[in-house]
């Protein structure tokens, strides 16, 4: 029974070790993205739009910009608190195992809920300010067109996913064992 619960405990600690790289990975990614998005936000190049009414407002390109970035700032967040969860799992690994770690379970939930709501609250600025990208690159969304499409799928597929991850993430976090600590076996 110890043992069946040392090995469970184990390969637990490496697959939070796996999860935590993963949110890290993500943010990355998504934080170059956003450092793309705001080089390519010119306002003296800013728009493909021939109609004037249709051109976004100069307020939009600074709203662009704060959500940009709330972005890199909640991607920052998360990975900061991933990568201290790692490193604190890591430094608590036990010698005879080093894939088995000595952690407290309410403090690995808390950690990786605030990792995990970072990074959501992070793509939903990071979509935010590709709304206001297409508004400035492809024109207002009153007129119609283009823009309405490429924000409409945007949203759609971005909704999507992060309700996806969302869900993953809660289930997640439900299946650690309440368990105060991992005790490695004798």
């Amino acid at each position: 029974m110890a043992g069946e619960r040392s090995a469970a405990a184990a390969k637990q600690t490496s697959i939070h070790v796996t999860a935590l790289d993963g949110i890290v990975t993500m943010n990355s990614l998504f934080t170059i993205a956003m450092f793309i998005g705001l080089s390519m936000t010119a306002p003296e190049n800013a728009t493909t739009v021939l109609v004037a009414a249709c051109t976004a407002k100069p307020e939009t390109v600074r709203q662009l910009i704060v959500y940009e970035v709330l972005s890199f700032s909640c991607f920052l967040f998360s990975s900061l608190v991933a990568q201290s969860l790692k490193l604190q799992i890591n430094l608590r690994n036990n010698m005879k195992d080093p894939s088995q770690a000595r952690m407290n379970v309410r403090h690995l939930k808390y950690c990786l809920s605030a990792s995990a709501a970072g990074s959501v609250v992070g793509c939903v600025f990071l979509m935010l300010s590709i709304v206001d990208f297409i508004k400035v690159k492809l024109g207002s969304l009153s007129c119609g067109g283009k823009p309405v499409t490429a924000v409409v799928a945007l949203v759609v597929l971005v909704g999507c996913g992060l309700a996806v991850y969302a869900v993953t993430a809660f289930l997640a976090l439900v299946v650690v064992e309440e368990e105060e600590e991992v005790v490695p076996e004798a």
